[in-house]
């Protein structure tokens, strides 16, 4: 077919017109004859002489029209041309993921908007939660998540509930924005998690977090990150510009994990889970872990060469270089555990101040938080073996089953959300399975379909 086109290129060219009807006709046979076949074995039992005939054809216009030098250049061309198709295809897939990643599926946005509704027709000795008493308790067991999506919230309280031994002394601090507020405290008043206890807050309430003391507020707030968001010119910037473009970069439940001791204050231990994560095991052995006097404990992601610093930041700036080893390994945010007393002590807060401070105009990174996280915690990470966390569930279709199954949390991290109909099926199950399907607002909004 490829020769066909060649030759039927050539014909037209040197007017040899019926030549190139033949050739024209005989393609589209053959087209129509290989459908959407991708094995011998799919092809019907006619194709033998449809391939006999253009065989024939073929030899016919090599006779006539052969020359090396125009067909090698036809060949060298029709490359190109493809080439160029399948990277304008590639540039389009990642536009189209990165916007499905973006969006809220409906059945996701019904519940909310029930919900909501629901929790403010409630009296308000109806929206408090029990055992408040536990949540300033150091001696319990304590996880902030950060979220926006009910559903996914839900999995994550659910999933480590289910999987926990002692689930009384496990309390979960939950910081929605202003839009999900009701509907999150609504979800957990009508599904408490069982014994443990949990508390929900408002982002948008948090009066300290203001421009004036936050540097990425007032840098999200500025002119120039509105028309790099809203009305940048998308041809020119390519498909890896694009995921930077994500409105979850605007949102300051993003950005909140830099200001744990400020939200927790009587806390000297927190865990931090992300919201596209899935608990499967009893998580109460990472509080034992020595962290060796640092910060963080989290899973380090490199691998030879991909995900160390490099990857994340610009080291054609003298800042990083002088600051940075290059080949540093990157590590995972989405199960973290915090020693708070440390933070207070390093100034964490001040230290991803500084800069974010430096970064007004991207040029020490894009967007997003685990680059200033490296930063931040640039030495003072503690790695933690990898069964605790393994990532990869949003994006890479290859993942060990073995690892999977053997692993305390694993992590959707990626555009295929578990909630998004792009996900992979193959691990869909793994995040489903928490979700409670007979509850009246998951059917009502058919999210089971």
């Amino acid at each position: 077919m490829i020769m066909a086109r060649v030759y039927m290129s050539i014909a037209t060219m040197k007017n040899k017109t019926q030549l190139a009807h033949e050739l024209q006709s005989q393609l589209k046979e053959s087209q129509r004859a290989l459908g959407d076949a991708t094995a011998d074995a799919d092809l019907n039992h006619s194709v033998a002489e449809k391939i006999k005939a253009m065989g024939q054809l073929l030899s016919k216009a090599k006779e006539q029209l052969y020359d090396c030098k125009l067909v090698t250049g036809k060949l060298r061309a029709m490359l190109q041309s493809a080439d160029e198709q399948v990277r304008s295809l590639k540039k389009q897939s990642m536009f189209l993921s990165q916007i499905a990643a973006k969006t809220i599926p409906n059945g996701i946005h019904c519940l909310s908007m029930r919900l909501t509704i629901d929790y403010y027709l409630l009296p308000l000795e109806k929206r408090v939660f029990p055992r408040r008493e536990n949540l300033e308790n150091p001696d319990l067991y304590h996880y902030a998540l950060f979220s926006d999506n009910v559903l996914a919230a839900s999995v994550v309280v659910n999933s480590t509930i289910k999987n926990a031994k002692e689930p009384e002394k496990h309390v979960f601090h939950l910081v929605s924005d202003k839009l999900n507020f009701g509907a999150m405290n609504m979800w957990f008043l009508l599904n408490p998690p069982g014994k443990a206890t949990i508390h929900v807050e408002n982002v948008d309430e948090f009066k300290w977090l203001n421009s004036s003391y936050c540097p990425v507020l007032r840098q999200l707030e500025s002119a120039a990150m509105k028309e790099y968001y809203f009305k940048s010119d998308h041809q020119t910037t390519g498909s890896s510009n694009l995921k930077y473009r994500n409105p979850k970069y605007l949102s300051m439940l993003n950005h909140l994990r830099f200001y744990l001791p400020q939200v927790y204050p009587k806390l000297n231990k927190i865990l931090f889970l992300d919201d596209d994560i899935v608990v499967q095991k009893d998580l109460t052995g990472l509080w034992k872990v020595d962290l060796n006097g640092k910060v963080n404990g989290a899973v380090e992601t490199c691998g030879e060469s991909f995900h160390r610093f490099d990857k994340y930041l610009n080291f054609s700036n003298p800042h990083i270089a002088r600051n940075f080893d290059p080949n540093a390994c990157g590590w995972a945010y989405g199960m973290n555990m915090f020693d708070l007393d440390v933070w207070k002590k390093k100034d964490i807060t001040g230290i991803y101040h500084k800069w974010q401070n430096m970064n007004e105009d991207r040029v020490l990174w894009k967007l997003g938080t685990l680059p200033p996280g490296l930063m931040t915690f640039y030495g003072l990470t503690h790695p933690l073996d990898k069964s605790w966390h393994v990532l990869g569930l949003g994006y890479n279709p290859s993942i060990d089953k073995k690892d999977i199954e053997k692993a305390a949390v694993i992590h959707y991290n990626g555009n295929m959300k578990p909630w998004l109909e792009l996900a992979m099926t193959k691990y869909r199950s793994y995040w489903v399975k928490y979700i409670k399907f007979d509850h009246p607002y998951v059917r009502g909004c058919k999210l089971g379909e």
